[in-house]
This record gives C-alpha cells, structure tokens and sequence, in this order.
C-alpha cells in the first residue's frame, strides 16, 4: 500500500512540473525594412511594352525592356498560417530588390521559422529573377505563398 501512494505522488509530481515547464521563447523577429515605401506600384521614367512569356504559375517571367525603377506590390497569397506577400523593385527592367513585406508572424514558432526562410526566399528571388525558386525545408506553405505572391507582382512588373 505505501509503495501505490509513493508512485501515484512521484507520477503526481511529475506531471505537474512538466505541465508548468515553459520552453525558452524565441527572440521577437521584425520584418525586413522595405527600400521604398507602402505604395503598391510606382514608376519612375518612360516604358515600352514586352513580349509576353507563357507561364504557369510558377515559371519564369521575364522583365522586358523598361526604363527607370518601377516597385510593383504582389498580391497576398493566402496560406494556412497566414497571408504572405511580395514587394519588388526593378531599375531598368533588371530586379534589384526583392521583399517579403507581410507573412505569419502570429507565435513564437512562425517567427523561428520565417527569420531564417524569409532572408533565403530573398535572396534566391533576387539571384533567379523568376519566381522558379527552391522550397524551404520548414516552410513549405511560407514558401508556397511566397512564390505566388512572387508570381503575381513579375506579372504585374510586365504589365
């Protein structure tokens, strides 16, 4: 009989300290700062129209033949943990810049996750120019709404 009450208070022990163990959280992670502001599209200098490129989605899209610098916001892509979106910046039909403006930052592990995917997607948006671009290992669905809102603002760049 003592051996049951001194397993049932060591198992009651346990259990509390594991329910009132809290995790280290993550540092708080603030969005990359944008190169120009909010506007969704502005366009500095003259433009000519391009030829169009048949794409799917996710294929490439070239940027035709334009003059000054022209920022084109993307739609936001909607995904299961929240809305990502794309804002790029071209000088001369050529991107220069690539930001993710808006995605998940609503708990601590969005945040872990998006500040080492967010940077990569950047930089890899910036280098392929396209918005064929590799998918994250950890943020798949950031990775899939990033690249639809990608999509969406090279569409509108050669509009």
């Amino acid at each position: 009989m003592r051996r049951i009450v001194l397993a049932a208070a060591s198992t009651v022990a346990v259990l509390v300290l594991l329910l009132g163990f809290k995790s280290q959280s993550a540092p708080p992670v603030t969005k990359p700062s944008a190169a120009s502001s909010s506007g969704t599209s502005s366009t500095s200098g003259s433009s000519s129209s391009s030829s169009s490129t048949g794409s799917s989605g996710t294929g490439s899209a070239g940027t035709g033949s334009t003059t000054g610098t022209k920022t084109v916001t993307g739609d936001a892509a909607d995904t299961r943990y929240g809305p990502v979106q794309v804002k790029i910046t071209a000088v001369n039909g050529k991107i220069t810049s690539v930001d993710a403006i808006d995605y998940p930052q609503n708990d601590p592990r969005d945040q872990e996750i998006n500040s080492f995917a967010i940077p990569q997607l950047n930089q890899e948006a910036l280098a392929a120019g396209t918005a064929n671009i590799d998918v994250v290992s950890g943020a798949t669905y950031t990775t899939d709404g990033y690249i639809q809102s990608l999509q969406s603002a090279l569409d509108k760049l050669k509009a």
